[in-house]
């Protein structure tokens, strides 16, 4: 073993001599998209590497299949063709190819080069398709919560949703984020790679304006306003069912009967309930899913650098790329005729709504036995 050479004991302990950094041997055709602000970290584990590579690709597996049923169900029913449910089928369709394209590249990167292995301009034009996809399906969920509001809360006097509509919002979200995603080619901001260099992302490390103000511009466009948005579409829907629900009850009590309602489960959770759970559900998964990276962004371009380390830009990447593989579960899986269709097409998942076990027959049929 040569002195001064990056070794891993039997242990799996990293060994580097004092002053090495993570940039040491960095390719010289990679300087142009990385930021002197990784040479000021010591090398990092290999294995981490090789464990992002193994992580995208289970995520990927997952997002594959997941997203994959998604279209294929929803594209194949006729009960399920509705000009709302085309959103769904948009969503599913961004969160596939956001996976496709983000995770096989770096699954590969891990597993045979230190580095980014596709070249400058290609780290470019990677970030820049995971942001057009990120993006789609961001707009796509700010879509879905206003259909829903427009059916929950304005009702008869909502916009009726047709085919030629959907397909125009569709076409809409899709100019929305191309046109969002492409400045960066056109001397506004820019794509760099990531801490661990195996994948690429905006370059929110540079000190210029230029750079600053587009990363500023991704933050509000991308991610503050639609949060704003899903939060108000889902605490109006929240509130208008909690006051539907009120008033039945009210209602059923001027009558002297228990419910307005009938075959209602006891057992079964109420529409302000069900509401509240999908509401929250939506809320929290964007936040907990946005948040870190958007903040890594915000810390990056006007806060202390020093905390943003290689790993610490990886995470918040990682996790937002999850939100492929939570999206078919929370607007598909959630959707009663998705499941009732998914159970038929693909029995062998498990998925479906299970018997009731109907107490009032087995009491008559005992009585009747007497």
């Amino acid at each position: 073993m040569e002195k001064g050479t990056v070794y891993i004991d039997s242990s799996y302990r990293l060994h580097y001599p004092e002053g090495a950094t993570h940039m040491d041997g960095f390719p010289e055709d990679l300087r142009e998209v990385a930021h002197d602000h990784w040479g000021n970290f010591p090398p990092q584990h290999p294995l981490i590497s090789d464990l992002f590579g193994i992580a995208f690709f289970f995520l990927w597996l997952v997002s594959f299949f997941g997203n994959g049923c998604v279209i294929y169900v929803f594209l194949t029913s006729n009960k399920l063709r509705s000009p709302t449910n085309i959103f769904i089928v948009n969503l599913a369709f961004s969160d596939l190819c956001m996976m496709t394209t983000q995770g096989l590249p770096c699954v590969i990167n891990a597993f045979v080069s230190d580095w980014w292995m596709w070249g400058a301009t290609l780290c470019r034009v990677y970030a820049c398709v995971g942001g057009i996809f990120g993006v789609a399906s961001i707009m796509t969920m700010v879509v879905i919560g206003y259909d829903r509001y427009n059916v929950i809360v304005k009702g008869f006097k909502g916009t009726k949703i047709t085919f030629g509509k959907a397909a125009i919002i569709i076409l809409f979200v899709w100019i929305y984020a191309v046109l969002g995603c492409t400045p960066p080619f056109m001397g506004w901001g820019g794509y760099a790679l990531e801490g661990l260099f195996l994948t690429c992302s905006y370059d929110f490390l540079n000190d210029d304006w230029n750079h600053k103000s587009y990363c500023l511009y991704a933050f509000f466009a991308n991610f503050l306003i639609p949060l704003i948005l899903v939060v108000f579409f889902y605490s109006q829907i929240f509130k208008a069912v909690v006051v539907h629900e009120a008033a039945l009850k009210a209602q059923a009590k001027k009558m002297n009967v228990d419910s307005l309602r009938s075959n209602v489960d006891d057992g079964a959770d109420s529409a302000e309930v069900k509401i509240a759970k999908v509401a929250i559900t939506n809320v929290m998964l964007w936040v907990g899913i946005w948040s870190p990276y958007a903040i890594v962004c915000m810390i990056s371009c006007f806060g202390n650098r020093a905390l943003i380390t290689p790993l610490v830009s990886q995470i918040p990447a990682f996790m937002a790329k999850i939100a492929s593989c939570l999206n078919p579960v929370v607007f598909a899986v959630s959707h009663p005729k998705y499941r009732e269709v998914l159970a038929e097409k693909c029995s062998c998942l498990g998925i479906g709504d299970k018997p009731k076990d109907d107490k009032m027959d087995e009491t008559k049929m005992q009585t009747m036995k007497e």
